[in-house]
């Protein structure tokens, strides 16, 4: 097997056709090598596109998880502090300390309790729209929602939520691959805000403590788990930003194959139980985020690939989603697909500790929406896609209805 991509074919992460539809550059670097060595992006490094292999490579703490920026980074130094102190980019022991802490107050059962205020939510937002029969599911629907159920779970007001996106988007551009140097300064800027913003009410909850994430952790701190300051306030942000933009791609790429797939629509409203097998459907098929980093701490070889110290590894989940290999009729949609091993939420250690509150945020919005607003159209075909590698987002998804 060859481990070079046709050198006639022109390829661009960035470019205009990778950002609207990845998968078939996907099918091509699987088809040529599932662990490929190539130099798309600014750091050389191996693409992992096989199912098997990330799913090995996921599990092996030898692989390591990358801090986004330098260390010896100067010029963003509020950033590379803050990501330096978030549960995303730790390695043992760190990681495994900060994930128990979270994960005594970030459970299924707490999340399962917000079943009834999402539903709520999704209805209310709803209303606001349904005279107007159009709206765009990402900006009056998707966001607002994840908006209010993160700010619920965490403590924040509800007046302050419509900071949160712009917060969530600029500082999602610092981690993605597609970062320029005025994306990272806006993030350093915006970091600044953040931690004002999360200082202020750290110390109100330790004034007058509520029921919420906020005071639990805060609680757990005080009662003398190894939670510093800074890693309680990173682990804020990192929930703002995460509780938005995973949910947020997830309920808006799962309406957009809904609708460009009427088949699979007509199967779920006549039976609405199969909705869990379909929003796991939707998390494979196309996969909020689509790639994670590590980097090797020794040498390690990977189904025959030998792979080096230090080299840079990119799994790239969409792909391993959708290696035919794993998953029969692997580029097609089929909403009663059991089982369903996806990626979407990572595998191993780094598992998404979010994900229960995502499928939970995910089949209530779907379920909803589809309820209260029959024969849903898409009003513009030319959909606009964000400019991220790492992550399948819709800038915008405009529908009518009657």
């Amino acid at each position: 097997m060859t481990n070079n991509l046709d050198p006639t074919i022109p390829f661009s992460l960035t470019s205009p056709e990778f950002i609207r539809n990845p998968y078939p550059f996907y099918d091509r670097l699987r088809s040529d090598n599932p662990i490929y060595w190539g130099n798309l992006l600014k750091y050389p490094g191996w693409y992992v596109t096989g199912y098997e292999e990330a799913i090995a490579i996921l599990k092996d703490t030898r692989f390591k998880n990358r801090i986004p920026l330098p260390q010896t980074s100067k010029k963003y130094e509020h950033l590379k502090n803050l990501q330096n102190d978030m549960m995303l980019f730790k390695n043992q022991p760190d990681h495994m300390r900060l994930r128990m802490l979270v994960s005594r107050v970030f459970t299924t059962r707490v999340m399962e309790a917000y079943r009834p205020y999402i539903k709520e939510v999704a209805n209310d937002l709803l209303n606001l729209v349904q005279n107007k029969k159009r709206m765009d599911i990402v900006s009056d629907f998707a966001f607002p929602l994840a908006s209010l159920i993160i700010a619920k779970i965490l403590g924040v007001p509800a007046e302050d939520r419509f900071q949160f996106r712009e917060w969530s988007k600029t500082l999602i551009q610092t981690i993605d691959l597609t970062r320029s140097r005025q994306a990272l300064a806006n993030g350093n800027e915006t970091t600044i805000k953040l931690l004002d913003y999360f200082r202020d009410l750290i110390n109100k909850r330790k004034d007058n403590p509520q029921d919420d994430l906020i005071s639990m952790l805060i609680k757990e701190e005080q009662e003398g788990d190894k939670l510093t300051d800074e890693e309680l306030l990173a682990t804020c942000i990192l929930l703002v930003i995460a509780g938005h933009e995973t949910t947020v791609n997830l309920i808006s790429n799962s309406i957009l194959i809904l609708l460009n797939h009427p088949e699979q629509l007509i199967k779920l409203m006549e039976k609405p139980t199969l909705i869990e097998t379909a929003v796991e459907e939707f998390l494979r098929y196309e996969s909020p985020t689509q790639m994670t980093a590590r980097i090797a701490s020794e040498d390690i070889e990977i189904n025959g690939t030998a792979i080096k110290k230090g080299e840079h590894v990119y799994v790239l989940l969409g792909a391993a989603n959708r290696d035919a290999k794993k998953f029969i009729d692997a580029n097609k949609i089929d909403i009663t697909r059991n089982p369903n091993p996806h990626l979407a939420f990572g595998h191993g250690i780094h598992f998404c500790l979010g994900s229960s509150l995502a499928r939970i945020e995910a089949q209530i919005a779907i379920q909803t929406l589809l309820q209260r607003l029959p024969n849903l159209s898409i009003a513009a075909p030319d959909l606009q896609w964000r400019k991220l590698i790492g992550f399948r987002s819709l800038a915008e998804l405009l529908i009518i209805f009657e």
